[in-house]
């Protein structure tokens, strides 16, 4: 597209919807979603080095949400998981996923820390 075009590029929406269960531990350890990230995040910067103009990037998405599509809630992309399940149960208390305090760190290092 930016050799077309050669305007600003952002990436936008970028997401792995996935079958999200809190561990034995309590918590949602979703290293999938980590890395499926951290490779795109690793290409983008490949490609401002190759001279992409590169404005923006935003994750999809920050929370879990119900698909406006099917009104489903079991496949999830966000960053913080929702206790509400598909028969609509749950108590929509918040837990932070992995994910979320990774993302917290590439947002902290401005993208220099992908660890």
């Amino acid at each position: 597209i930016y050799d077309r075009y050669r305007i600003p590029l952002m990436v936008v929406e970028n997401g792995l919807g996935a079958y999200d269960k809190k561990d034995a531990d309590g918590k949602i350890h979703d290293s999938y979603r980590i890395d499926y990230l951290r490779a795109h995040i690793e290409q983008m910067a490949e490609a401002v080095k190759d001279g992409v103009d590169l404005m923006g990037y935003t994750p999809w998405g920050c929370i879990d949400l119900v698909s406006a599509s099917t009104g489903e809630m079991a496949k999830r992309y966000g960053f913080i998981y929702v206790n509400k399940f598909d028969d609509g149960t749950g108590d929509l208390s918040r837990e932070k996923k992995d994910s979320f305090y990774w993302y917290q760190k590439v947002i902290a290092t401005n993208g220099e820390d992908l660890g």
